[in-house]
């Protein structure tokens, strides 16, 4: 027979055997009963915001319980189990009820039932949109005004994106609340992410993000359901570069700017350019911009899954972009971006709601369980496990009613980024 103690998470060492006392689908562990293999594993209980887990010390590989702290144990109040086994349904759904989430906690109802760790990222978003919109409002009365705030907006992105390590490309809720802001800033933050993963130094990189944040600062926006006239829209381009160079960008941006529409085969405008004749900068700009505009198209027609939007790009459009940088981006985003619906290799209809960009095979998913309350559903690392697997990628309307409702697929797919929780070592707890 096993016997086991209540300890505090921060107690939590790798090679103990723990019991979660909460709902499976609470955690985004598939079984509720395991030893703890990794510093990732670590962080994930940390992040549950539980006051304390049952911890089985014959069955774990770690020196004995005393090492870790008597003030961190709790005597057992239950007797000691015999076998340790993943959660049937029922007693998830009742563990979800006896225990409700604590204030602050990472199983506090969150929007579109993402944890509140992820919360930072969804109000960088709001908060970069709301700054483009000032920066769109004084580009032509106050250029220089314009010009120090969009330096502030892409120096902000390079300070997560220039330092080594991992970042993680989130799926945010629905809307910014500014739409026209949405595409420039979706567009900016891959632009980053793209050409970090290139290899674009600091320099580089900057112009990179000031050409992608203004690419559209001269678009009129003209809210309907049909698109307007081909020269009118292809004159976009002239005039957000006109803006730009009376904001005082370089050559550079400017260069990249009108290049946004320029296709590698010669079919874009407005000057039909071929590859040889387009920048780096360029290149990257309009590969991003043909893929946001696939996920979020500008009028009324119904925008493509982001696993759509990618195989499109691969299958059909290859020709018109560079192809080390389209295989990058790709291998970037992974095969189901943040927004695709997908089946996993059990069965289960989920969501793809974040992705490591060194890592983007594994992503995390927002599985649907009638069980669990969309409030307090956590999601699932795939990178943790590597028996789960993803099936196939799903249209929206291909899933049950029910999994649909719950999983809430967004029409608008916005994205923002955030550094990877590098793995510590946990401080030892005071005697």
């Amino acid at each position: 027979m096993n016997s086991s103690v209540l300890i505090n998470p921060n107690a939590l060492r790798v090679g103990m055997y723990i019991q979660l006392e909460v709902g499976w689908m609470r955690h985004p562990f598939p079984v509720n009963s395991f030893r703890i293999v990794s510093d990732s594993q670590l962080q994930t209980l940390k992040a549950l915001g539980l006051d304390a887990i049952r911890y089985f010390p014959a069955l774990s590989e770690i020196a004995s319980f005393e090492s870790v702290g008597d003030a961190d144990a709790a005597p057992a109040h239950a007797a000691p189990m015999t076998q340790l086994a993943p959660a049937a349904p029922g007693d998830a759904a009742e563990a979800a009820q006896a225990r409700p989430p604590e204030p602050g906690s990472a199983l506090e109802p969150a929007s579109h039932a993402l944890p509140p760790l992820w919360r930072r990222c969804d109000e960088r978003f709001r908060a970069a949109a709301r700054e483009y919109m000032q920066l769109y409002a004084c580009a032509a009365a106050q250029p220089e005004q314009a010009l120090a705030k969009s330096h502030g907006m892409v120096q902000g992105y390079l300070q997560d994106v220039l330092p080594a390590g991992d970042l993680v490309i989130r799926l945010l809720s629905e809307s910014s609340g500014h739409r026209q802001a949405e595409h420039p800033v979706n567009v900016t933050v891959l632009c980053l992410l793209l050409g970090r993963t290139l290899g674009m130094n600091a320099a580089d990189l900057y112009e990179l993000g000031l050409a992608a944040l203004l690419h559209d600062i001269g678009k009129d926006p003209k809210p309907g359901a049909t698109p307007m006239p081909r020269v009118q829209y292809e004159r976009h381009v002239g005039d957000s570069v006109a803006l730009a160079m009376g904001m005082g960008v370089s050559s550079d941006v400017l260069t990249a700017m009108a290049q946004h529409h320029e296709f590698a085969d010669g079919s874009g405008f407005p000057l039909h350019l071929i590859g040889e004749d387009l920048s780096a900068a360029g290149k990257v700009l309009c590969l991003v911009n043909a893929y946001d505009r696939l996920c979020n198209p500008e009028f009324a027609q119904e925008g493509q899954t982001p696993h759509e939007a990618l195989s499109v790009l691969y299958a059909q459009y290859r020709e018109r972009f560079d192809p080390a940088i389209l295989k990058a981006f790709i291998r970037m985003m992974g095969v189901y971006p943040p927004g695709s619906v997908v089946q996993l290799a059990d069965g289960r209809f989920a969501m793809v709601v974040s992705v490591n960009s060194s890592r983007p095979l594994k992503p995390q998913v927002l599985v649907y369980d009638a069980q669990v309350p969309l409030a307090q559903a956590l999601p699932l690392d795939l990178e943790m496990f590597e028996e789960i697997g993803i099936r196939r990628s799903l249209r929206p309307d291909q899933l049950p009613r029910e999994a649909l409702s719950y999983l809430s697929p967004r029409q608008r797919i916005c994205y923002f980024f955030e550094r990877a929780v590098e793995p510590c070592a946990p401080k030892e707890q005071a005697p």
